[in-house]
C-alpha cells in the first residue's frame, strides 16, 4: 500500500485538530473558522517551502512569519496567527506525532508605536495665544487658560507638571513645591517623572500670559477663602486645576477655534518638542528640557521632523508629484 500523500495526510491532521477544538474545548464556530485559516496559510507556506506541515521546523516558522510581515501583515495577526499554530504543534506533540514544538519561541515582530502628534507651528501659535471667541477674554478662567497653553507649548511640560506648579517656591513644616515659576529669571521648574527635577525657559508670551493671570489669580484668591494660596492656576472656585479639567478646557478651546485636531495637553508638549529640534537640530537639549531619561524617547520627535520635511518635499518638488493612474 502507497503511503498517503503529504497534502491528504496535512489535511487529515488539521481536520482532527479542529475537531478537538470543537469537540473538546468547545470553541465556538467563529473560533474554529478563524483557526482553520490560520492553518489553511501555514499548510500553504509549508507546501511552498517543499515541507510536511508535521516536518517544519523552528527556522521555518521564523521565516513564515517573516514572510506574512514582508507582505504588510501587521504585528497583532502575525502573533495571532503564531498562537494557532503553536496550539496546533503542541496538539500534534501531546498525540506522539512530534518531538517538540517548532513554534516556542517564536515572536511576532514588535508592534509599531504610532508616532506622536504634533500641530503645525501657526496652528500651536494660534492655539495658545487665541482667546475663545465665545467667552469674555478678561474674564479670570480665560486668563487661566491662556497662560496654562502658553507655558504647555513654552516649556513642553506634561500635564501634571503644569497643575503641579505652585506660584512661588515654598518650603515650610511639612511641605515644599515639586514646581513653581520663577518670573524674574523666566524659568519653571518642575519635578517629572522618576522624581527628577528640571527647569525650562518660559517664553516672552508665555511670560506675559503669566503676569496677566497672576493678576486675576489674586480676585479669585480674595473672592474665595478657603482657596488654595500657594498653586499656580487655581479653578473658579479657588481649587488647585485638575489634570482632567485642564485636558476638557483644552479641548473646548480648540473646537471653538475650529481647529480639526483633538487637542489635548500632551499635544502641545509634543509639539514643543518637534518645533524646537527643527529649529535647533540639538536632540540632547530636547532631551533635557523633556525631561526624559533615555535618548532612546527623544528620538521619536527626530521622525515628525523628518515627516515634516517629506512633506515639504512632496508639496514642492516638481520630480516628487504622483503621477495618477490611467
Amino acid at each position: 500500500m502507497s503511503a498517503e500523500p503529504t497534502s491528504v495526510a496535512a489535511d487529515r491532521q488539521v481536520e482532527n485538530y479542529l475537531d478537538s477544538l470543537q469537540n473538546q474545548r468547545m470553541l465556538s464556530p467563529h473560533t474554529i473558522s478563524s483557526y482553520a485559516r490560520d492553518l489553511a496559510e501555514l499548510n500553504a507556506l509549508a507546501q511552498a517551502a517543499g515541507v510536511a506541515l508535521d516536518a517544519v521546523a523552528h527556522f521555518q516558522i521564523r521565516k513564515f512569519a517573516a514572510q506574512l510581515h514582508g507582505k504588510g501583515l501587521n504585528a497583532r495577526s502575525i502573533a495571532r496567527k503564531l498562537s494557532a499554530w503553536r496550539g496546533f504543534y503542541g496538539w500534534l506533540s501531546e498525540s506522539g506525532g512530534l518531538k517538540s514544538n517548532p513554534v516556542d519561541g517564536v515572536k511576532a515582530p514588535k508592534k509599531a508605536k504610532p508616532l506622536p502628534k504634533a500641530l503645525a507651528a501657526d496652528d500651536a501659535v494660534q492655539l495658545v495665544s487665541q482667546s475663545n471667541p465665545l467667552k469674555d477674554a478678561d474674564a479670570p478662567a480665560q486668563r487661566c487658560n491662556l497662560a496654562m497653553f502658553e507655558l504647555l507649548y513654552s516649556s513642553g511640560l506634561r500635564v501634571s507638571e503644569l497643575v503641579g506648579l505652585d506660584a512661588r517656591y515654598h518650603h515650610e513644616a511639612g511641605y515644599t513645591s515639586s514646581g513653581w515659576v520663577d518670573m524674574d529669571s523666566c524659568e519653571v521648574t518642575v519635578t517629572g517623572k522618576g522624581n527628577k527635577m528640571r527647569s525650562v525657559p518660559v517664553g516672552q508670551p508665555a511670560m506675559q500670559a503669566l503676569k496677566s493671570w497672576l493678576s486675576a489669580r489674586e480676585s479669585v484668591l480674595a473672592n474665595h477663602a478657603d482657596a488654595d494660596r500657594r498653586a499656580l492656576f487655581l479653578s473658579e472656585r479657588g481649587a488647585r486645576m485638575s489634570a482632567r479639567v485642564t485636558q476638557l478646557r483644552i479641548k473646548a478651546h480648540g473646537q471653538a477655534l475650529g481647529m480639526a485636531t483633538n487637542v489635548h495637553p500632551h499635544v502641545l508638549r509634543h509639539s514643543f518638542a518637534s518645533h524646537v529640534l527643527q529649529g535647533s537640530g540639538d536632540l540632547r537639549a530636547v532631551q533635557e528640557m523633556l525631561g526624559h531619561a533615555s535618548i532612546t524617547a527623544t528620538q521619536v520627535y527626530t521622525s515628525l521632523d523628518f515627516q515634516r520635511l517629506a512633506q515639504v518635499y512632496d508639496a514642492a518638488h516638481p520630480r516628487a508629484k504622483k503621477v495618477a493612474p490611467k
